[in-house]
């Protein structure tokens, strides 16, 4: 078992405050300490989006902060963006209670929706967060975490990026009472969660085109999805637009579901220059609507 953790370990990994680049970065202690990144035009009184960005098994919250690289947009845009970390399980690894796939191998009865739902409250206390703009962005286990919250918070939540992660093999546990806009990113030859679904030590986990087409249905979007363009840079070690983008339209409140297949890409791709910037277009068209 733990050679096989330890190989899932290698591919995986393909609160410390970091640089002070903004108006402030607010650490809140506790026993999962996690830090708040304030733009630099923030305004009290001002309502603003919160995107939440969730590292992938083993990794912490400095590598979600540096691999999404969302720092500048967000500052620009005027977004509050925090960068929790996960548990540390039997063998000192940070991981997020999400799915029974990915990546709780421990059993662990630690609750991550609590947690998150709890920082989510408490920042929004402290400053002025606009409710129906409240995102997800994950990777890998921090993928599967987004879809967790999407599923379980779906009245809180009003869209998720999903990079390399995936929903509930068993859809009976997907059960959001609110729309939720979903963003499914994924490598096409992704060695560790397979582009078509697949197995992590005995649970099930959906293809990346299963995922949305769940999505589909549970935002009561058209019957299938359609192929648009532009096609997209989002890897920079691969030649030109490798990205494909599949999308449900029709859906209810004006959500979406979709999915970015990266052509012959890995499970962490080497993210262009562009990726931020198109994430995160996609979370600020998608705020939540009334139904």
């Amino acid at each position: 078992m733990f050679r096989a953790r330890f190989t899932l370990l290698i591919l995986f990994f393909s609160l410390i405050p970091i640089s002070q680049s903004h108006a402030a970065d607010v650490v809140y202690p506790g026993d999962r300490p996690f830090t708040l990144v304030l733009p630099n035009n923030y305004q009290s009184g001002t309502p603003a989006p919160l995107i939440i960005a969730l590292h992938g098994y083993t990794a912490e919250a400095p590598y979600a902060d540096s691999y999404f690289a969302i720092r500048k947009i967000a500052d620009e845009k005027g977004i509050l963006t925090v960068y929790p970390s996960g548990s540390k399980d039997s063998n000192g690894y940070l991981f997020w209670n999400a799915t029974p796939a990915c990546c709780n191998f421990d059993s662990s009865a630690v609750d991550d929706e609590a947690y998150l739902i709890n920082m989510i409250d408490s920042i929004s206390k402290d400053y002025s967060v606009d409710p129906a703009r409240i995102y997800i962005i994950g990777h890998s286990n921090g993928g599967f975490m987004a879809h967790h919250m999407a599923c379980k918070q779906s009245d809180r939540i009003a869209a998720i990026v999903s990079l390399a992660g995936a929903t509930y093999s068993n859809t009976r546990s997907c059960k959001p009472t609110s729309p939720v806009s979903v963003l499914q990113i994924h490598g096409s030859k992704d060695a560790v969660i397979s582009y078509t679904g697949g197995y992590l030590f005995g649970n099930a986990y959906p293809s990346a085109r299963k995922t949305i087409d769940v999505w589909g249905k549970l935002n009561e979007c058209g019957t299938t999805p359609a192929r648009v363009l532009p096609r997209l840079d989002l890897d920079r070690k691969l030649s030109g637009t490798e990205t494909t983008v599949l999308r449900y339209k029709g859906c209810k409140a004006g959500t979406t579901s979709e999915l970015w297949t990266i052509d012959k890409g890995a499970h962490s791709p080497q993210l262009s220059d562009t990726f931020a910037q198109n994430i995160v277009n996609f979370l600020l068209d998608h705020p939540k609507k009334s139904v």
